[in-house]
Order: C-alpha cells, then sequence, then structure tokens
C-alpha cells in the first residue's frame, strides 16, 4: 500500500512538472493619452482623431470591427517571433524581441517588417522590426491584409513563424503561427512605444479568417486547457514597472467536494466567483444587468452587452451613463484631457455592476487614476459600440478588481478577486 501511494504521489508530482502552463509578465507605462496631456496636445490629437474617424466612418460603412486606437493602453509584454537570435533587444539571444499590447479586443498578430517605412517622420522609424531573411524556421505567405483602426490603418503581407509569448526559457512557444509584417502603419503609432498588437480573441474576429497565435497553441496541444488568465497589478502613477501576469492553461483537478475546476493563477487570484457564458464568440462578449454608484443606479431593461477588453485602461460607457456615474461622483468634464477630473484624494463611493445574478464592486483605488502627478480622474470615458457592437468596454479597472479568465474552449467568462497586496 505504501509503494502504491509512494507512485501515485511521483507520478503526480510528474504530471505537474510535465504540464503545459505558462506565465508571461508584462510591464506598466503611461497611456499615450498620459503622455499627450503632459506635453500639452491631447486636446488637439484628440479633435484631428475625431476629425479622421467622422471621415473613415462616412467612407466605409460596411466595416464593422471594433474601433481601438489605444490612446488608453498601459500594459505591455514581450514577444518574440523567429529562430535564431535578431539582435534588437537581446533576451537569451534567441530571438527577436518585440513590445506588443496583449489585446482581448482584437484577434490578429502584426509587428513592422523590416521594409516598413514612410521617409520623414515614418511611423516605423523607431520601432523593432521582423526580419525574415534572419530566421530559419521562417515561411513565406505573401498575402496582403489591412487592418482598419479610427485613424488610419496597418497593412503588409502575411507571413509564418515561430511566436513565443514571453522572453523566458519556459514560455509557450508556438510553431508556425501566421502573423502580419506590417510595411505600412498609421502616423498615431508613432508616439506609442509599442511595436505591434497580439490578438488574443477568437478566430471569428480575426481579419481575413487569420488563426490567432493562442488558437494555434491550443489546436497544437500546447497548453494544458484552452484557456488564459490575466491579473494586472495596481501601480498608480509608478511607469516602467511590473504590472502583471498572464498566465496561458490551466490545470484541471478533480474534488471530491468542488468536483471537477481549474487551478489557475492561485498566487494572484483568489477562487472563481462565477462564470458567465459568452453572448458571442468573437470578442470576449457578455451580458450586464445592471450598474451603480452612491445615489445612481441604472438597470435598463436589455441586459447590456459587454466586452472584457485589456486593450485599455479605461470603462468605456454609453455617453448618459458616464455623465452620470460623473456627476454621482462628483466628477466635472475637462475637454483638455478627456476625462472627468475630480481631487486625487477623493474616496469616491464604489461602482457595482451586476453580471447575471452576482454584483462585482470595483472600489476608488481602481475608479479613479491618476493623470498627471497633481490630477486625477474616474477611470471611465464615452464609448460607442455602433448598432452591432458591444454597449460596454470593461478595461483595467474591472481587470486590476477581478482576475479574467478567458475560458475559450467552454466560451465563458471566469471572474476571481486578485489577491493584491
Amino acid at each position: 500500500m505504501f509503494r502504491m501511494r509512494t507512485i501515485v504521489v511521483l507520478l503526480t508530482l510528474l504530471a505537474i512538472a510535465l504540464s503545459h502552463v505558462h506565465q508571461m509578465h508584462l510591464r506598466k507605462r503611461d497611456s499615450l493619452r498620459k503622455q499627450l496631456i503632459r506635453s500639452g496636445e491631447w486636446e488637439q490629437y484628440a479633435a484631428r482623431k475625431n476629425t479622421l474617424r467622422a471621415v473613415r466612418t462616412s467612407l466605409e460603412l460596411a466595416y464593422t470591427q471594433k474601433v481601438n486606437d489605444y490612446d488608453d493602453a498601459e500594459y505591455v509584454g514581450n514577444i518574440t517571433i523567429g529562430t535564431p537570435g535578431q539582435t534588437f533587444e537581446v533576451i537569451y539571444n534567441r530571438s527577436k524581441e518585440i513590445d506588443v499590447i496583449l489585446d482581448t479586443g482584437s484577434a490578429n498578430l502584426w509587428v513592422p517588417d523590416k521594409t516598413c517605412s514612410g521617409g520623414t517622420g515614418n511611423p516605423c522609424a523607431k520601432k523593432s522590426k521582423f526580419d525574415s531573411t534572419k530566421s530559419s524556421t521562417y515561411a513565406a505567405n505573401g498575402k496582403a491584409w489591412t487592418i482598419t483602426y479610427g485613424t488610419g490603418n496597418a497593412k503588409g503581407f502575411l507571413g509564418q513563424d515561430t511566436v513565443k509569448f514571453g522572453t523566458s526559457a519556459t514560455s509557450l512557444t508556438v510553431p508556425k503561427c501566421t502573423f502580419g509584417q506590417a510595411n505600412s502603419i498609421a502616423p498615431f503609432f508613432k508616439n506609442e512605444v509599442i511595436d505591434g498588437i497580439l490578438g488574443l480573441a477568437f478566430q471569428a474576429l480575426a481579419v481575413d479568417n487569420v488563426k490567432p497565435p493562442f488558437i494555434e497553441a491550443i489546436n497544437q496541444k500546447l497548453v494544458d486547457l484552452p484557456l488564459f488568465t490575466v491579473w494586472l497589478e495596481h501601480e498608480g502613477n509608478k511607469e516602467n514597472v511590473p504590472g502583471g501576469i498572464y498566465t496561458y492553461g490551466a490545470k484541471s483537478r478533480d474534488d471530491a467536494r468542488m468536483g471537477l475546476f481549474f487551478q489557475i493563477d492561485t498566487e494572484n487570484c483568489g477562487p472563481v466567483i462565477a462564470y458567465q457564458a459568452l453572448s458571442k464568440a468573437t470578442y470576449f462578449e457578455f451580458n450586464m444587468a445592471s450598474v451603480s454608484l452612491g445615489t445612481y443606479t441604472n438597470t435598463p431593461t436589455k441586459p447590456w452587452s459587454v466586452i472584457s477588453d485589456t486593450g485599455t485602461s479605461l470603462i468605456g460607457a454609453p455617453t448618459e451613463v458616464v455623465e452620470k456615474i460623473a456627476t454621482a461622483a462628483g466628477a466635472k468634464y475637462d475637454k483638455s484631457t478627456g476625462l472627468y477630473k475630480l481631487n486625487c484624494g477623493e474616496h469616491i463611493s464604489d461602482f457595482h455592476l451586476t453580471i447575471a445574478s452576482t454584483t462585482y464592486r470595483i472600489d476608488y483605488t481602481n475608479m479613479v487614476v491618476p493623470i498627471t502627478e497633481y490630477e486625477c480622474g474616474i477611470a471611465m470615458e464615452s464609448y460607442h459600440g455602433g448598432a452591432f457592437g458591444p454597449s460596454w468596454v470593461l478595461g483595467d479597472p474591472f481587470i486590476r478588481q477581478y482576475c479574467q479568465i478567458y475560458d475559450i474552449g467552454n466560451k465563458r467568462m471566469g471572474f476571481a478577486p486578485s489577491l493584491q497586496n
């Protein structure tokens, strides 16, 4: 009996050691909005962007993809593409290191190609660029692609190579990923510190139906379970500091009391509170029943359609809702920042949102965000999803409060309390 138990324990330890669960660390930096506010350029930039967006909307009536210009993205990570090392920022001397936004609100991976040009003011000039001639695992595809944003586009051609989610020896490594090699990117990317975008949503959302790298990892059985978990750290006004962890895959456990459950990032996330079925498997889109802050409550006749989106540092909501929440919080709109400002020491009421029968609380530490060293605002902005898009975008304030489990296999979202120190 003792020998049998020993064998079982050893087999369990071996299974854990061989399990396909990988973590990818992020860093936090200031969003483009904050940078432009500090330099006094945000109001001019926003006006120019809105003008361009209006022109593009009138010319591209059939365009239905979410408009996301990443003005408020604050968490970035590194990926590597290719074999062997291309020396830009060398990590382990293996492959090219690229800074990307890990975006659950899109589904394509693209990075600047070495052919990306544009003369004076070239948005690609200071970006890391991919050189296919230096990779032994690269395979040409050549198909043209274009991804349209509100103020311009990124375009180029497709290629195939090995993509690593992170830069450590244990990072999730996915061969034969199809990705975009951009030879032209919109001017608004010039001021962004990131090189490209790693979309993590469903393939149905991908431009040209290109298979997203994480879906490729699932298909190649490189992760134990088809899901990933996001934990974001609350760092206030700090910049270029550790910002969070993406955990790809999870371990399944069969417990006599709890039944079958998934063991996710237990170091940073508490037990899962609830799962919510997705209403659409394009974005991570689901229904929300009501919201409240202080004396304000809104319970629509028909539930709102909302998405969990790691690509923005704010919560996007219908204009009339944002205005009433701002009033309840005592915040006033400031045109120069595009945000509702209030005193940095203000302890506003908790923001509550109800998903199915569960109410989630976002406290003031996540709802009041620093704009500059001396100015703060509520972490909300007006969002217009259009006739067919989501009504709300639940960005970083919600994700910092609750770890998000993006359960691709079961087409559902899970929420667990974040174990912030």
